[in-house]
């Protein structure tokens, strides 16, 4: 069987840590994903999402493009 991958890379300026730490987080606490996801940073945001199915694919790479755009939209929420 063949696998599904996707690839994500995210600038988000100075507020790439934060959001990183964010969604990291919940990455780490979740042993039960049916995809493998890895995330790394260094100036930038690199998430790695692999699995034997697309629809879990898709699934997982949905609600990691979510928690982002939330993770930002909390952060400019606040800017002062």
């Amino acid at each position: 069987m063949s696998n599904f991958n996707a690839k994500i890379i995210v600038d988000a300026k100075e507020k790439t840590k934060a959001i990183f730490q964010s969604i990291n987080t919940d990455n780490e606490f979740y042993p039960e994903n049916p995809t493998k996801t890895r995330m790394s940073m260094d100036d930038k945001i690199t998430i790695t999402i692999e699995s034997e199915y697309i629809p879990h694919l898709r699934a997982n790479l949905n609600s990691t493009l979510r928690l982002i755009q939330a993770s930002y939209d909390s952060i400019e929420s606040v800017k002062i």
